[in-house]
C-alpha cells in the first residue's frame, strides 16, 4: 500500500474534472416529503456496506468542495410531481456545493443529477434494483452509471453496472478478470473482497492504477505504521551520528597516540645521542 503523501499525489492526478452546476443548494422544497418509515439499511450486510463504503467515496472526494455524497435519501427529479423521486444506497452527484447537507436532493433546484448510483441488493428490492432502477436511474433520471452488489457473503456474488452512452442508450458494463468494474464517470475502479469476519462481501473503490482507497480503520493503521517508521528512521539517524562521533572519537584518539608516539620516538633518538655523543667524550679523553 502507497504512503499517505503517495496517495494524496494520486488523488489529485486522477480526481474527476466538471463544469459547476448550474442552481444552487437545496436543504428542502416544501411539499416533497423527505424521509418513510422504511429503516435506512435492509440488513446488518448492508448497513455495514454502506457505512464502509460512504465513507471511503466521503473522505476519498472531500478535497473537492462541489462534489455530493448522499446515502439513502430522496431524489426527486421532475418538478412539480412528488412521485418521480428514488432513494439510493449512495450516490454522487458532481458540480453542486458540498454542504450544506440537504433533506433531499432536487435536480431541477440544483441544476444536476447523480454521476453514479449504487445499490446493495436485498430480497425486498433485488428485482427491482437489477431491472425497473436500470431504466428509472439512467433513463427517466439521465443519471450517468448504475452498479448493484449483493453485500450478503452466504448469497451468490453479484456485482453488475450499466452506463448511458452519448446516445442516451443504456449499456451494461463488461468486468474484467477479477469481477471488477471501471466508473467512467468518477474515474474509479470498484471490485469486491470476502470479509470472513463479518460475512460481508465488501464492494471497494480503488484508484485506476490499482491502489486502494482505505477504510479509516486502514488509515489510521497506515499513519500509526508512517509514525513508527519515522520513529525508526529517526532512532537510525541517531545511531548513525552517534557512529560518526565514535569514530571521530577514534580517529581523535588514534592522531593523539600516533602524536604522543613520535613525540617519544624523538625523545629517545635525543637520548640515544646524548649517550652516543658522552660515550665519544669519555673515549677521547680515556686516550
Amino acid at each position: 500500500m502507497d504512503t499517505l503523501q503517495d496517495f494524496e499525489f494520486k488523488r489529485k492526478k486522477y480526481m474527476p474534472t466538471f463544469p459547476k452546476a448550474s442552481g444552487k443548494p437545496t436543504i428542502y422544497i416544501e411539499g416533497y416529503p423527505c424521509e418513510d418509515d422504511e429503516p435506512m439499511a435492509a440488513t446488518g450486510f448492508h448497513g455495514e456496506q454502506i457505512r464502509i463504503f460512504s465513507e471511503q467515496l466521503t473522505r476519498y472526494f472531500a478535497i473537492n468542495a462541489h462534489i455530493y455524497i448522499g446515502i439513502d435519501s430522496f431524489i426527486y427529479y421532475r418538478e412539480g410531481d412528488i412521485t418521480k423521486f428514488v432513494a439510493p444506497d449512495v450516490y454522487v452527484v458532481f458540480g453542486v456545493n458540498k454542504f450544506p447537507q440537504r433533506r433531499s436532493f432536487y435536480t431541477w433546484s440544483e441544476g444536476a443529477v447523480p454521476a453514479a448510483i449504487f445499490e446493495f441488493l436485498s430480497d425486498a428490492t433485488a428485482d427491482q434494483d437489477r431491472h425497473e432502477k436500470v431504466r428509472r436511474y439512467l433513463q427517466d433520471m439521465a443519471a450517468q452509471e448504475y452498479f448493484i452488489h449483493q453485500p450478503e457473503l452466504e448469497k451468490p456474488a453479484e456485482f453488475r453496472g450499466w452506463r448511458r452512452d452519448p446516445s442516451g442508450s443504456i449499456v451494461e458494463l463488461s468486468p474484467d478478470a477479477q469481477d471488477g468494474l471501471f466508473s467512467e464517470a468518477l474515474n474509479l475502479y470498484f471490485r469486491w473482497e470476502d470479509q470472513l469476519d463479518t460475512h460481508v462481501r465488501l464492494l471497494r473503490p480503488y484508484l485506476p492504477d490499482g491502489t486502494p482507497i482505505t477504510t479509516s480503520m486502514e488509515e489510521q493503521q497506515l499513519r500509526i505504521e508512517e509514525q513508527q517508521l519515522r520513529i525508526e528512521e529517526q532512532q537510525l539517524r541517531i545511531e548513525e551520528q552517534q557512529l560518526r562521533m565514535e569514530e571521530q572519537q577514534l580517529r581523535i584518539e588514534a592522531e593523539a597516540r600516533a602524536t604522543e608516539e613520535a613525540q617519544r620516538r624523538q625523545e629517545v633518538e635525543i637520548e640515544l645521542e646524548r649517550l652516543r655523543q658522552q660515550l665519544a667524550n669519555h673515549q677521547n679523553n680515556s686516550v
